[in-house]
Parts: C-alpha cells; structure tokens; sequence
C-alpha cells in the first residue's frame, strides 16, 4: 500500500514540511500564474509518461474532479473518492483499502497539483528553453524539509498557457525520475461513481481492509 500511495504522492511532488516557500520574483509570478489556472479547472485528465532513472519508460494518466482523482500507473490503479482509497494491483487481483486522510499525506494527492510548490520548497529561475514552437521557462524546487526523501525539482512551465509540461525529481539518494505531460484535458465530464473501487468490475479480487 505504501508503495502504490508513494506513486500518487511523488507523481505530484509535494513536500511535508510546513514552513512557507519563498523563490525569486520571477519563479514566483510563474508558478502562481500556473497555479491560477490550474484553480480554476473543475476537473481534468492528464496522459503523462513516467521514466525512473536508468529505467524503462512507463505510461500513466490520471483523473482529478475536486478532492477525488483516479490515477492508473505501473499495474497499479488508485481509486480516491475523498474519504476512501483503494490501490488495485492488477498482477495479484488484490485491492487495499484505506482511509484517505489529506493531512496525515502532507498535501501528497494530485488534487493538490497547483499548490503543491507552496509548502517546503524554496525556488528558483533556472532558464527559458525552446522546444520546437514552444518556450518552456524551467524553474527549480529544492526541499526545506530536512526528512523529505526528495532534495530537488526542476520542473517546465509552458511560457504561452502557464501548463505544465515536463518536472524532473531528483531524490536524496542519487535516484532520479522524470514525468511528462503528454495529453491534458481540463473541465472533463466525469461522474462521481468513477473514483469509486468497484469489485464487482474485478472477478475474484482480494479484499484487504487496512482501516
């Protein structure tokens, strides 16, 4: 359960600690112009594409409408109706169940995405970098909090749109992982009913209730 919650939470990358974050005045006008629009999005789907350090290249997307997402990656799929969690593991049929409690997580959810550089992160400018027709400004996250397992981000902001494109993590013990946004659709129309674990769409499933 821990490492199937680990990918929702690193996905999003949030930290734990609760001082306040600071950067420079051109970091800060970047990631509250990203934040601003992603506030003001009900809902939306993202395809991205996860790549850990010298390993294979993984496909992913999530679904957020409000505090609830869903979120499918590695074999593992992760339902999140607000209150209840439910990680399915395709390769043993067996699905955890917990409470969800955003507090005790530090913010680690994607319904957090547009806020999470607020909390234990000082940033940093880095550059504008072009990529065909777009230009990406690259701003830099580094941890405050002495416990988090991850020491920085990098990650692009689409300079156009203020989307995010691409954000790199590097851990405290040399490991490195990259996500990148390969589809985005905001304001999808998504029933409630779809962040909720049904076993009855899992013949044989194996319940294991940790609450």
């Amino acid at each position: 359960m821990k490492s199937a919650y680990w990918l929702s939470a690193v996905f999003f990358v949030a930290g734990m600690a609760q001082v306040c974050a600071q950067g420079d005045k051109k970091s800060t006008a970047i990631l509250e112009a990203m934040s601003n629009k992603y506030q003001h999005i009900k809902s939306f789907k993202a395809a991205f594409t996860y790549t850990p350090d010298g390993g294979k290249a993984l496909k992913g997307d999530a679904t957020v409408k409000g505090t609830k997402f869903r979120l499918k990656l590695a074999g593992q799929e992760i339902y999140n109706d607000g209150k209840l969690m439910a990680t399915y593991i395709k390769e043993t049929n067996e699905v955890n169940l917990q409470d969800f409690d955003p507090t005790a997580s530090g913010d680690l959810d994607p319904t957090r995405i547009y806020s999470a550089y607020k909390k234990g992160f000082k940033y940093a400018f880095l550059q504008e970098k072009k990529e065909g027709s777009k230009t990406f400004e690259v701003v830099e996250l580094t941890s405050t909090n002495k416990a988090s397992q991850v020491n920085k981000v990098e990650i692009q902001v689409n300079k156009a749109d203020k989307s995010i494109n691409s954000w790199k993590i590097y851990q405290k013990n040399g490991q490195t992982v990259k996500y990148q946004v390969d589809q985005f659709q905001p304001d999808v129309n998504v029933n409630d009913s779809y962040f909720t674990f049904n076993s009855k769409q899992y013949p044989g499933v194996e319940v294991v209730d940790l609450r």
